[in-house]
């Protein structure tokens, strides 16, 4: 795709949602746009914040490794939406990688033009109050998932909320249109692959999902809809 985003994509964007026209075309003359290949490590965790990105087309993965080494899959994000961003409104170090997962396209702004910007719109500001809350009640609620939720109803919640955020239809369902393990998902949801791929072997039995090493199609939305709302069991 073309690199010359329109003001119309940033006001999709919950930190510049508030904008008007001539503030938003502020915001672009201030960023710079760029390509990422596939596989692309574009943030490193533990690394000073000193840009905020927002992702124009593509894919981008954000995960976290523990200090016993494991690594934590936080989200996939997709166009529209922002990354490194509350790090350098809270000046702490990069909490995660962020990784292109396919060729994709980004714009971005050095931590001094992003600090630039919100002197002269300070609804930039007020945004990011609510992007940084946001992300607080989105933990909790991963971690109350974590603590009381069965596997298979994380799995099938993870599935359906990927499925509506990045599928397209396909001759069989809905695929989810970038590459994804097993083992990535049982990252998202704290789990082993192990308990991943005999949960999905059941589904792909009863005709709910079909998978394989990378590739990942819901047969059966309302099913597996089923699923994550804990109204039937899947295993």
């Amino acid at each position: 795709m073309p690199l010359t985003p329109h003001r119309s994509l940033l006001k999709t964007m919950e930190l510049f949602a508030d904008l008007d026209e001539a503030s938003l075309d502020d915001v672009l003359q201030a960023g710079h746009v760029r390509r990422l290949p596939k596989d692309m490590l574009v943030l490193a965790q533990g690394d000073p914040a000193i840009s905020c990105h927002a992702l124009i087309d593509g894919r981008i993965k954000i995960s976290q490794v523990t200090p016993d080494g494991a690594q934590v899959v936080i989200r996939y994000l997709g166009p529209g939406q922002m990354y490194g961003t509350v790090a350098v409104l809270m000046g702490i170090p990069l909490p995660a990688d962020a990784i292109a997962v396919v060729d994709s396209v980004e714009m971005h702004w050095t931590a001094a033009a992003m600090a630039e910007l919100i002197e002269r719109h300070p609804r930039i500001a007020l945004a990011s109050n609510r992007i940084t809350g946001g992300r607080l009640v989105d933990l909790q609620a991963r971690l109350r998932e974590i603590a009381t939720e069965r596997v298979d109803r994380r799995l099938a919640r993870a599935l359906a909320r990927l499925a509506e955020q990045a599928g397209r239809p396909s001759g069989d369902g809905i695929e989810i249109d970038f590459p994804i393990t097993r083992q990535e998902l049982g990252e998202m949801i704290g789990t082993t692959l192990h308990t991943v791929s005999r949960t999905l072997s059941a589904w792909e039995e009863q005709g709910i999902v079909e998978s394989s090493r990378r590739r990942i199609v819901v047969r059966d939305l309302e099913a597996l809809t089923l699923l994550a709302e804990g109204s039937a069991s899947g295993s």
